[in-house]
């Protein structure tokens, strides 16, 4: 049988931290509260998605890539990535603040965690007013001094605080310190990996009185502790056209604000392609005559095997993009 652009049942966290907006945003019916994280497409073990259209219908990620390999993935990318769908796909909705943490580059997840690193981009869907995030360092600080300011809980007194509104990008390397504020609403593409070192939790204790788990040393090697002039991506937004977001070793992702039809050519990416609607709807066509409506909260997976794509918007759609 022959691959089509697939969609997947999100996977729903009801995590403490989270809020109520993801089921609006997707439409979920009955709403449910407290649910931190929609996984749109996650081939995480113990995580992995399940396909909701077509003839592959109630078939997980995992086993379709076993299956058909390189004509999902791409040649290239199954060379690097063998039988590991190599992104992860989310919706964070931050009702409280969420812990400061760091990820593990490659090498060290490699080496520790037999795993690979995580690299990840955010993009601002929602924010109330006053949302704000932790990305990275304002002032320098040593690896001893980092453990002091830990124990001393002056930490937060180092890191860079952004105010953020729709339509703010945030790329984040493994080893960037990075939290989300509460009342931020953000897409996130990452790398396929679950390995998260918690640094600062705000010494917030559960209904037993304890305090979460701490990775105070296994986060010193991990971090970057560099201090970089600027931590957020400038893009300009223009319309019907794609518009560069983040092209890294491990995703490219572009931004699509249409109000009128546009063709997309893949012929030379020898990649699957993701598109994340944050906005409106539209109709998606592919080379091989697939059709599928795409519409807010979505997600969709396109395999390497397909060339091209026609995407008619209702209206105004916007897309993110992303491809390896």
């Amino acid at each position: 049988m022959e691959l089509y652009p697939l969609k997947f049942a999100p996977i729903l966290k009801t995590i403490i931290w989270g809020g109520s907006e993801i089921c609006k945003f997707k439409e979920i019916s009955p709403a449910q509260d407290s649910i931190g994280e929609s996984w749109e497409i996650s081939g995480v073990e113990g995580n992995v998605s399940t396909v909701s259209n077509g003839k592959l219908e109630g078939k997980k990620l995992d086993e379709i890539l076993s299956e058909y390999k390189e004509q999902l993935l791409g040649k290239k990318n199954y060379e690097r990535f063998g039988n590991t769908f190599p992104l992860l796909i989310k919706f964070i909705d931050a009702r409280e603040n969420l812990s400061i943490q760091v990820h593990p580059d490659d090498e060290l997840a490699k080496k520790r965690h037999n795993s690979f690193g995580k690299t990840e981009m955010w993009y601002v869907i929602n924010a109330t007013e006053g949302a704000y995030l932790y990305s990275g360092f304002k002032k320098q600080l040593t690896p001893e001094q980092y453990v002091q300011s830990i124990e001393d809980n002056s930490f937060i007194d180092y890191l860079d605080k952004q105010d953020v509104k729709p339509g703010d990008v945030f790329f984040l390397p493994a080893g960037r310190v990075h939290a989300i504020g509460a009342g931020t609403f953000i897409a996130e593409i990452q790398q396929t990996s679950n390995i998260t070192y918690r640094i600062y939790d705000y010494k917030r204790t559960d209904a037993n009185g304890n305090e979460r788990e701490l990775h105070t040393e296994l986060a010193k090697d991990a971090i970057d502790f560099h201090v970089y002039d600027r931590y957020s991506t400038d893009y300009t937004p223009k319309k019907d056209e794609a518009v560069l977001l983040e092209s890294n070793n491990y995703f490219t992702t572009n931004l699509l604000e249409l109000q009128k039809p546009l063709a997309r050519n893949y012929a030379d990416i020898d990649s699957f392609i993701i598109y994340i609607c944050m906005e409106g709807c539209a109709k998606i066509t592919d080379d091989k005559g697939n059709e599928l409506s795409l519409k807010q909260g979505e997600s969709v997976l396109i395999p390497a095997t397909t060339l091209s794509v026609d995407i008619v918007p209702d209206g105004n759609v916007k897309l993110l993009e992303t491809y390896v």
